[in-house]
């Protein structure tokens, strides 16, 4: 079967669109199969990244690795399957599939979470995004799990009833200011204590980058550049390179080492 990777939380804006093209296309690159589908069905930032790639390849006559995007059908009726027929269709033929969630909640995204093997959660290293892993007196203790984290909970409890294994949780720091920062340090030292209590592990992610936002209208990553003519990578580049070398690395999914 193939693993399932899902990239979710219930907030817009954290970057899990730039997430899940990144790690699915890295993963493509490094030669294994893999598939995708895009489970915000309004927006479909994701699936219109990778349209972007595909036309931009075809367009230039180049050969870029690029996953295999998988179709659902518009918002199901409420005792429909959708997710589990197209995430079958794409088994056949891939050794991961990745699914990105809409920033809210949708019966599609509960229904992804029950499916992941690896879960990221992208977030952005405030309180604000925070709240929406747990509730936080103000003096800064832990109440208890908020919405989201409740709701990962639930997915864990399904999974174990039907013998399907745990849930890898990454939470990922998204937009890492380059500073050691007051707010970085308390949002830091909450994640750390959270996550003994609730169970996930804490990764540093993407930081804010100019080229992430250009990339997009071309389906481009930041593995692509060389394949478009760029020989000298900038420094902000290669960071934003080793970034993305360092989260695949922490993924630890099976059967992958990186090789980029």
């Amino acid at each position: 079967m193939a693993h399932i990777i899902v990239v979710g939380n219930e907030k817009g804006g954290s970057g899990k669109s730039t997430t899940s093209m990144h790690v699915a296309t890295a993963l493509a690159r490094m030669g294994h199969r893999v598939g995708a589908l895009d489970l915000d069905l309004r927006q479909r930032s994701f699936g219109r990244y990778l349209e972007n790639r595909v036309h931009f390849a075809q367009r230039e006559g180049l050969d870029l690795p690029t996953p295999i995007l998988g179709h659902l059908a518009p918002e199901p009726e409420a005792d429909s399957d959708p997710l589990s027929q197209a995430v079958a269709a794409l088994e056949a033929e891939c050794d991961f599939i990745l699914l990105d969630c809409p920033g809210s909640h949708t019966r599609l995204s509960q229904m992804a979470h029950t499916l992941a093997d690896t879960l990221i959660t992208p977030m952005n290293d405030s309180f604000v995004d925070f709240d929406l892993l747990a509730r936080l007196s103000p003096e800064g203790r832990i109440l208890g799990p908020s919405i989201y984290a409740e709701m990962v909970w639930s997915a864990r409890q399904l999974r174990g009833e039907a013998g399907a294994g745990p849930i890898d949780w990454l939470v990922l720091r998204n937009r890492l200011g380059t500073q050691a920062m007051h707010n970085k340090r308390k949002v830091g030292g909450a994640l750390a204590t959270l996550s003994k209590r609730i169970g996930f592990r804490v990764a540093p992610g993407f930081s804010e980058r100019v080229i992430f936002r250009e990339l997009f209208p071309r389906g481009l990553t930041l593995l692509d550049l060389k394949d478009i003519g760029t020989e000298q990578l900038n420094m902000s580049n290669i960071a934003a390179r080793q970034e993305l070398r360092d989260l695949i690395g922490e993924l630890s999914l099976p059967g992958v080492s990186v090789s980029f």
